[in-house]
C-alpha cells in the first residue's frame, strides 16, 4: 500500500469535492435500503391488515415514505456521479500534469530506458487507471462500512439480536471478502498492467514501421507476434472476468444464507408480529447489495498498484541535470568555450574526448564529420540535455551549471534536425517559440522565412496545419522551424542538419537566410555537407568524438588534409 501513498496526496486537493461524493453515495445507498426495506414492510403489513382493516390502516404514511425514498434515491444518485466522477477526472488532470512535470526535466537522458509507447501508455492508460482508486475502492468501502452501521442501529430498535446478527454478518465478509479476492486477483491485474503496455507499444511500433515490415517481408512475423501478446491480455481479462463473477456468487450465496438465519431467527424465536419480520428480511436483501461492489473493486486494487508502480518508477527519478535557481544575465551577444571536454552515454564508448574549441561573439561554426563522431552530442551538452563526464562548458566565461534552466533556454535557440509540425493552428505552431509575440511579428517572421504564401491561405495565422489541415513539405517544415528560431530570438543558434534532405536550390536559400538572420549572433551548424562552409568563419573536423582539424574554408583547402580530400571527392 506504500505504493499507493503519493498518489493519495492528490485526492487532499480536492478533499470536499470527493467527500462530499462519499456522502451522496451514503445517501443513495441508505435511501435504497430504505425503499426496499418499507416497500416490504408496506406490503406484508397491508396484506394482514385485509379488507377488514382498510380504514384502520394508515397507508398513507409509509407510501409517502416509499415514493420520498425513491425520489431521494434518484436525485442522489445523479448528483453522486456528477460530484464524483468530476472530482476524479480533476484527481486524474492533476496527476497527469504532476507527472508530465515530473517526465520533462528527466529528457533525455532520464527517458533514455523507455520506449516512447511505453511512455504514452504510462502517461495515459495508467494514470487513468488509478481512478479505480476512489470510485472502486474508497467510496464504496465507506459507503459499505456506513451502511452496515446505519442498518444495525436501525434494526436495533425493533430486535438487538437481529440486528446484531445481520450487522455481524455483514461486516464480517466485509473484513474477509476485500483481501481475499484482492489475493487472488494481484497477479491477474499485474499481468494486465503490463500486457495492455506491451500490446500497445507493439501496435504504435507496428504502425510506424509497416512500409519497413511489408518491405522486408517482416510483416507476417511481427503481426503474430502481436497476435500472441493480444491472445494472453484476453485471456488475463478472461480470469478477471471469471474473478468477478466469482465474487458475485459468493456474495450472493453469503447473501442467501443470511437471508435464511434470519428469517428463521425472526419466525422461530423472535416477539416480532408478521409485517416486521418481512421488514428484517428485504433490510437484509438490500443492505447486502452495498457489499455488491467490494469483492469486485479489490480485484482491480492489484492492476491500479501495478499502474501506480509504473507511473512512480517515472515520478520518483531525480534529473541527471539540476538547474539553479538564479543565474547570470545574457546579454546582447555570447561567447562559448569548451575546455577538455569529455562524455560517454554508457560510460564505455567514448562520444567526445577530450575535446576543445572557443567559439567568440558572433562567430559562425561548422561541425563536419562523419555519422556518429559526436556532433550532435556536442549539441546536446551545449543545451545541458547531459554533463559532460571531464572537463567544462563556459558560456559568457561562466560554467553551463551556474546557469538557470529559464535563461539558458532564453539564451540559446535550437533548430533540430527534425522538425515537428503540431496539428494546431498556424499561430499556434508559431507562438511555441515565443508566447508573448503579436500577429504582426508572427507574420513578419513567416514572410522573412519565405513562407508568405502560408498567410494568402483564407483563414491566415489561423489556418490548421497537420491532422485534418495544410501539410508542408520538407523546405517549408526546415523555414518553419528557422522561423520559430527567429521569434525566439536567442544569442546562440544550434542548428543540427538544417538542410537535410532537402534539393540544392532550397539548401542555397536556407542557408543565406540563416546567415541573414544569424548575422549578429553566435552560430553553431552540424552538417555533412560542403554547400555554404566558405562563409563560415570556423569549421571543425571532428572524428572519434575529438577536432581532428579546424580552420575557415580556405586555411583547410591550403592544409590539404582531410577537409581537402572531402572536397576532392565531393568534386569528382
Amino acid at each position: 500500500m506504500t505504493t499507493l501513498a503519493p498518489f493519495f496526496a492528490l485526492y487532499r486537493r480536492h478533499f470536499w469535492r470527493l467527500s462530499l461524493g462519499i456522502v451522496l453515495a451514503i445517501i443513495t445507498l441508505l435511501a435504497s435500503v430504505g425503499l426496499l426495506t418499507l416497500s416490504g414492510w408496506f406490503l406484508a403489513a397491508a396484506s394482514l391488515a385485509g379488507s377488514a382493516g382498510l380504514y384502520s390502516f394508515n397507508y398513507m404514511l409509509p407510501a409517502a415514505g416509499v415514493r420520498g425514498a425513491a425520489i431521494v434515491r434518484t436525485v442522489a444518485r445523479y448528483f453522486e456521479r456528477l460530484v464524483s466522477h468530476d472530482g476524479t477526472f480533476r484527481v486524474l488532470e492533476h496527476l497527469r500534469v504532476y507527472t508530465f512535470s515530473r517526465l520533462i526535466p528527466l529528457s533525455p537522458a532520464g527517458l533514455a530506458q523507455f520506449r516512447q509507447g511505453d511512455l504514452l501508455n504510462r502517461l495515459v492508460a495508467d494514470v487513468d487507471t488509478l481512478d479505480h482508486l476512489y470510485l472502486r475502492v474508497i467510496s464504496p468501502l465507506i459507503g459499505a462500512l456506513v451502511v452496515i452501521i446505519a442498518v444495525t442501529g436501525g434494526l436495533s430498535w425493533l430486535d438487538g439480536r437481529l440486528a446484531l446478527t445481520l450487522g455481524g454478518l455483514m461486516l464480517l465478509t466485509l473484513i474477509l471478502l476485500p483481501p481475499l479476492f484482492y489475493r487472488a486477483g494481484r497477479p491477474t491485474g499485474e499481468a494486465l498492467t503490463q500486457l495492455r503496455s506491451r500490446y500497445r507499444t507493439e501496435v504504435t511500433r507496428w504502425l510506424t514501421g509497416q512500409a519497413e515490415l511489408t518491405l522486408y517481408g517482416g510483416e507476417a512475423a511481427y503481426r503474430s507476434r502481436l497476435d500472441t501478446t493480444e491472445a494472453a491480455w484476453l485471456r488475463a481479462q478472461r480470469r478477471q472476468a471469471n474473478l468477478s463473477g466469482l465474487s458475485l456468487a459468493l456474495l450472493t450465496l453469503i447473501t442467501g444464507f443470511t437471508l435464511v438465519l434470519i428469517f428463521w431467527l425472526a419466525a422461530g424465536e423472535s416477539d416480532l408480529p408478521g409485517a416486521p419480520i418481512a421488514l428484517f428480511v428485504f433490510c437484509t436483501l438490500a443492505a447486502f447489495e452495498a457489499l455488491a461492489p467490494v469483492g469486485g473493486a479489490f480485484q482491480h486494487l492489484g492492476q491500479v498498484m501495478a499502474s501506480a508502480r509504473r507511473v512512480t518508477q517515472i515520478v520518483s527519478q531525480r534529473p541527471a541535470v539540476q538547474f539553479p535557481s538564479a543565474s547570470p544575465s545574457v546579454g546582447g551577444s555570447v561567447r562559448l568555450e569548451l575546455q577538455h571536454v569529455s562524455f560517454s552515454y554508457d560510460g564505455r564508448h567514448q562520444a567526445l574526448q577530450n575535446l576543445s574549441l572557443s567559439i567568440a561573439e558572433g562567430e559562425h561554426v561548422a561541425l563536419l564529420g562523419r555519422t556518429g563522431c559526436g556532433k550532435s552530442t556536442l549539441l546536446q551538452l551545449i543545451t545541458r540535455a547531459w554533463d559532460p563526464q571531464q572537463g567544462v562548458i563556459l558560456l559568457n566565461d561562466q560554467p553551463l551549471a551556474a546557469w538557470s534552466e529559464e535563461s539558458l533556454r532564453r539564451a540559446i535557440s535550437v533548430v533540430t534536425q527534425r522538425v515537428h509540425l503540431f496539428s494546431d493552428t498556424l499561430r499556434g505552431n508559431l507562438l511555441l517559440a515565443s508566447p508573448e509575440a503579436t500577429d504582426a511579428r508572427l507574420c513578419d517572421a513567416l514572410r522573412q522565412v519565405g513562407l508568405a504564401a502560408l498567410l494568402e491561405d483564407d483563414q491566415g495565422l489561423n489556418a490548421w496545419l497537420g491532422e485534418g489541415g495544410r501539410g508542408l513539405s520538407g523546405g517549408e517544415l526546415r523555414r518553419l522551424a528557422i522561423a520559430r528560431a527567429l521569434l525566439h530570438g536567442g544569442s546562440l543558434i544550434l542548428l543540427d542538419e538544417p538542410t537535410e534532405g532537402l534539393d540544392a536550390e532550397t539548401e542555397k536559400h536556407i542557408l543565406i537566410l540563416l546567415r541573414q538572420i544569424a548575422e549578429h549572433r553566435t552560430l553553431i551548424m552540424v552538417t555533412h555537407r560542403l554547400q555554404g562552409l566558405e562563409h563560415f568563419d570556423k569549421i571543425c573536423l571532428m572524428d572519434s568524438g575529438e577536432i581532428t582539424e579546424q580552420g575557415n574554408h580556405h586555411e583547410l583547402i591550403s592544409k590539404r588534409g582531410r577537409y581537402w580530400d572531402f572536397h576532392q571527392r565531393i568534386a569528382l
